[in-house]
């Protein structure tokens, strides 16, 4: 069994980035400051996550996949800085999906890439148009476009012998889906910050599974990273998600820290407290509780 990563969150060079940026360059001392804690604590975070879950060992070569948006752009840069520092070899091979969404900038990502000198592949799948052919009128595309994403991503990960899948997700993204799963599936099931696929072919990582939104939102704001907007998402008036964001939001702007215990919880479950029979053996604490009180008389007779 391989050795899981184990990454120092807070080495000598934690406040070097690579590039200079328009925005760090014009922060004052202060300002420099708070940045250099923000990172360590992204890079903690991710750290961390990659420590409790096993993401990354000897070896593996981490397809980082990557959208344009904030999200993956932070993963990306953390992954890089954490990668200079640890005790294990690991390679990174940033992918975009291109999807062909009209006035789709391409040329964005490859000359960010270009620049920083991650080695990326342009995936080109026209998943636009079929998502727009299939999806009734006023209905979300969300479902259908993740698992067109998602089946061509998996497949391209096999294609270039990578042995972990990236993904950007983080730990308002994970609360959310247990909330929608709740609401409208009737299920109690979140985003796992490790997945291996239906198929046994991939394993899914998120490493930015404890980082909060706001967090990586202010990082990528001053590192200046080219985003790229989705006009396929996040313009959905219907949008469920979209209201159980706000909803979290209200909650964490009345009740600071619900959102940490929350996420706490997911990683915290007792099974014997909830109501799946699959999950707990209901049916037999009669006969456990028959061995329990043997196993008591056993030790008063002796």
């Amino acid at each position: 069994m391989q050795d899981a990563v184990i990454f120092d969150p807070s080495p000598a060079d934690a406040s070097v980035t690579d590039g200079d940026t328009p925005p760090l360059d014009a922060l004052d001392a202060k300002g420099r400051r708070e940045f250099n804690k923000l990172q360590k604590r992204l890079r903690r975070q991710v750290g961390n996550a990659i420590i409790d879950y096993g993401m990354i060992h000897e070896g593996d070569r981490v397809m980082v996949c990557l959208s344009g948006g904030k999200d993956s752009y932070t993963m990306l840069e953390i992954l890089r800085s954490l990668q200079r520092n640890a005790p294990v070899n690991f390679s990174l091979v940033a992918v975009n999906l291109d999807q062909k969404q009209p006035g789709f900038p391409e040329h964005v990502l490859p000359e960010y890439l270009d620049e920083l000198g991650v080695e990326y592949h342009i995936l080109e799948r026209d998943t636009y148009s079929v998502v727009k052919e299939k999806t009734p009128e006023g209905k979300t595309t969300c479902a259908l476009c993740s698992r067109l994403r998602r089946g061509s991503l998996y497949g391209f990960a096999e294609e270039i012998g990578a042995t972990k899948i990236a993904l950007g997700h983080h730990r308002e993204d994970i609360l959310e889906t247990l909330f929608l799963n709740m609401f409208f599936g009737g299920s109690l099931k979140a985003m796992p910050p490790k997945l291996l696929s239906d198929d046994g072919r991939n394993i899914v990582i998120r490493p930015l599974a404890y980082c909060r939104e706001a967090d990586i939102a202010e990082f990528s704001r001053l590192m200046a990273f080219p985003i790229i907007p989705c006009n396929l998402c996040g313009s959905q008036p219907n949008l469920q998600r979209q209201v159980v964001k706000e909803m979290l939001a209200e909650w964490e702007e009345k009740h600071p820290g619900r959102l940490e215990n929350m996420f706490r919880a997911v990683t915290n479950v007792a099974p014997s407290q909830l109501a799946d029979r699959e999950l707990f053996d209901f049916a037999g604490l009669e006969e456990k509780q028959a061995r329990m009180q043997a196993d008591r008389i056993d030790i008063l007779n002796e």
